[in-house]
């Protein structure tokens, strides 16, 4: 899989207190870290603040275990007057294992100004 220019990583070693009943990535948790993601992203092509607007297509395709490093990367694949499309995806890394697209997701995202309302972002900010 190739991604944009521009593509943020980031990268979390997945922890017990992060976990489920069943020693893997707890949903909730894997949610979180891609709207980080998709937060950094949008705040980094707007060059200010933004905020989640929406949320859709969220896949867990598999189990991420505890002790895992979780590689996450975010991309913008739309961008309108304030708003942008966000695509996150997740892959698993274990020591001796292959890498695995565990999670995936579409985030809605809008620039705003100081008192959170949507605001144009800047034709000189897109790349």
């Amino acid at each position: 899989m190739t991604f944009p220019h521009g593509t943020l990583q980031l990268h979390e070693l997945v922890l017990p207190v992060m976990a489920n009943h069943h020693g893997t990535l707890f949903a909730g948790q894997g949610l979180q870290l891609m709207a980080k993601a998709a937060f950094l992203s949008a705040r980094g092509l707007a060059r200010r603040e933004v905020v989640m607007a929406g949320v859709t297509g969220i896949d867990f395709m598999a189990p991420v275990p505890v002790g895992c490093t979780l590689t996450l990367r975010a991309w913008i694949s739309r961008v309108g007057r304030s708003s942008m499309t966000v695509c996150v995806n997740g892959l698993t890394e274990a020591p001796g294992a292959p890498r695995e697209e565990a999670l995936k997701g579409v985030f809605e995202m809008v620039a705003v100004d100081a008192r959170g309302r949507p605001v144009a972002i800047e034709a000189g900010y897109i790349h």
